[in-house]
């Protein structure tokens, strides 16, 4: 292990360097602010040929009105690191190793190496404050179904991630094949298990093969910042699995249809069917629970909140309300079914199809700007279905948008036929909870309705008109909901 220089000077210091280059990171929360840091603790990998150090600094960003804990791995290295200048974090010297470059460490191949070495236990976690002693607060958790050993001989971050930063790994087994895999380094921590590692774990211990398999997680623990000070918390730091490259998301094959009036609808219904094969995976995996009163009486004041921000954003839909709440008062009468984990945020790009394994459900951390605690309680699988069922409206409506054509009855279809395969899986019908289930696409369609009018305005239209068609069909077709 690592010997460190405690009575070193380092100018400037680490927590400044961050902080002059956080504010303009993707997976920084709180847009427009300058962060004020905090450091609250900070774990080290070992280099096994000595020369880059590894730091992992774990940080409260006390800005703004409530702290926020940041995951920011950091490499540094006496040289640039070839064609990372993308990456730099910034420079500083170092009184005994002098000039050093700082980097991101998810664009470092060191840290990707020995960070997969610790999920799958083979290396420890090393301290920050003393040298040559093991951390254990921050430990590896290999995931019991995996019994392949892999070493890294490549790595790249995938771009575009909003909340994470993912790295995907080139691996190769003992025998030589090739395996890649994608680890996912989570920025924003909370106290509590990342329902990503848990839920796929589950299935994948379960012999489900609707999502990637599962190489192992990175979990520790660290002071958290409360109302009444610092208080422990344990959670997960990263998330490895298996990477299925060069297959497509469903959102692109189904635009893809649209775009050409293409018959989605065989896909459509093998996908309702995947979904309902790892909701009861889940369900025999995790357990279930009793929708309570007090359940569906929560579940709808959120509804309600999320129809005020939406009239708030776009006042033309408060014609609307009386009709949401319409759908909203039958829900409340309304037989609901169990309670138990789903995805959480499903959508057509939250889902792969591989030519092998048909398809792939992925990301399983729900929501990612609701808090941990709540996207880690049972939740009603109604909620999955209501998302897709919007998702594929979305597909219908970008391709209106884009020329004009209707692609009402190519919605309609593919939106059937995704019940009709969860149906026929599940052995309970979607639409036999019909209040319920056009509760949470219109609740959908609201979230909906604020995200674009305050991120991509001209695209509003579509949730809008979805919130008109979505009251419409319930008063028209199912005026008493589903009511016992």
């Amino acid at each position: 292990m690592a010997e460190l220089h405690h009575d070193a000077t380092i100018t400037p210091s680490k927590l400044e360097l961050v902080e002059a280059w956080m504010g303009d990171q993707r997976w920084y929360a709180a847009k427009g602010r300058s962060p004020r840091l905090r450091r609250l603790a900070s774990w080290r990998l070992d280099d096994p040929a000595g020369e880059v150090g590894v730091e992992t600094l774990l940080l409260a960003d006390e800005s703004g009105p409530e702290p926020v804990v940041y995951q920011v791995p950091l490499t540094y290295r006496d040289a640039p690191l070839p064609d990372a200048e993308h990456a730099l974090v910034g420079t500083t010297e170092h009184s005994v190793l002098g000039h050093r470059w700082v980097y991101d460490a998810p664009h470092d191949p060191v840290y990707a190496t020995q960070l997969l070495e610790l999920v799958q236990g083979r290396v420890r976690a090393a301290s920050s404050s003393t040298s040559d002693t093991p951390d254990d607060a921050f430990t590896g958790v290999p995931q019991p179904s995996w019994t392949e050993a892999v070493s890294v001989t490549g790595s790249r971050v995938l771009r575009g991630e909003q909340s994470n930063t993912s790295v995907i790994l080139d691996t190769e087994t003992r025998d030589g094949a090739s395996l890649p895999l994608i680890v996912k380094v989570f920025r924003m921590l909370s106290p509590g298990d990342n329902p990503d590692v848990v839920l796929q774990g589950a299935l994948v211990d379960a012999g489900c093969a609707r999502v990637p398999r599962v190489v192992g997680a990175v979990a520790g623990s660290w002071p958290h910042p409360g109302v009444d000070g610092d208080h422990e918390a344990h959670g997960h730091l990263a998330f490895a699995q298996e990477f299925l490259p060069g297959v497509q998301d469903a959102w692109r094959v189904a635009l893809r249809a649209a775009e050409e009036e293409g018959d989605f609808t065989a896909a459509a219904r093998d996908l309702g069917a995947a979904t309902a094969e790892v909701h009861a995976t889940l369900a025999r995996a995790l357990g279930t629970l009793p929708t309570t009163p007090e359940t569906v009486a929560t579940t709808l004041s959120a509804m309600r909140g999320r129809l005020a921000a939406a009239v708030a954003e776009v006042p033309e839909l408060r014609a609307a309300v009386p009709a949401v709440e319409q759908v909203l008062e039958a829900a409340a009468g309304a037989r609901w079914p169990d309670l138990q984990r789903v995805h959480g945020d499903y959508h057509l790009g939250q889902v792969l199809h591989s030519p092998e394994r048909g398809w792939v459900l992925l990301d399983f951390e729900g929501e990612p700007l609701r808090p941990l605690a709540e996207r880690t309680r049972p939740d009603h699988r109604l909620r999955d279905v209501a998302g897709m069922l919007r998702s594929v409206d979305y597909a219908g409506g970008s391709h209106e948008r884009a020329t004009g054509r209707s692609a009402r009855r190519w919605v309609a279809a593919t939106q059937e036929a995704f019940l009709d395969g969860y149906a026929a899986t599940a052995g309970e019908d979607p639409r036999d909870h019909a209040a319920v289930l056009a509760a949470f696409e219109l609740d959908k369609a609201l979230y909906e309705v604020v995200y674009e009018a305050r991120n991509r305005p001209g695209w509003v239209g579509i949730p809008v008109a979805a919130v008109d068609r979505l009251t419409t069909r319930f008063s028209t077709a199912t005026p008493q909901g589903d009511l016992p």
